[in-house]
């Protein structure tokens, strides 16, 4: 299986990929020559690992007849202070909410997650820290 993304300059900073049928529009702040008409690139990869974990948590849960009401996730990425910046750090709150979530299952779906099924995870697991904590908001 192979995923394939083409991506096109459209002036100035700003560039538009094709993310199977849907477009995804990056650009870069004014200070660095773009106009802020889209998301920067660096930040798409929390988005990236959100998706991946957040889709898994939420598949193993329904399989463990668990159903939040909420689920959220929040992901604070740190950056090197050296060139070239990149994360060197990632921290995860899994945020849930509803009547008698077992925490057992969460924690387990979490792991599952994190351990098993996130390809993203997985590959930023090898080349950064990933912290995580789970969170039950009534």
């Amino acid at each position: 299986m192979k995923h394939k993304i083409s991506t096109s300059w459209k002036g100035d900073m700003v560039f538009e990929a094709d993310m199977g049928g849907h477009p995804l529009v990056m650009d870069a702040p004014p200070e660095a020559g773009g106009k802020n008409k889209g998301t920067r690139p660096k930040p798409l990869m929390i988005a990236s690992l959100a998706g991946c974990t957040g889709m898994d948590v939420l598949s193993i849960l329904k399989k463990m007849r668990v159903e939040p009401d909420e689920f959220n996730l929040h992901i604070e990425g740190d950056l090197t202070e050296d060139l070239p910046k990149h994360y060197k750090k990632m921290h995860i709150v899994y945020e849930f909410s509803g009547r008698d979530l077992p925490m057992d299952k969460l924690e387990k779906a979490v792991k599952l997650s994190r351990e098993k099924y996130c390809g993203v995870s997985h590959v930023y697991g090898q080349v950064m820290e990933i912290t995580s904590e789970i969170r039950i908001k009534n």
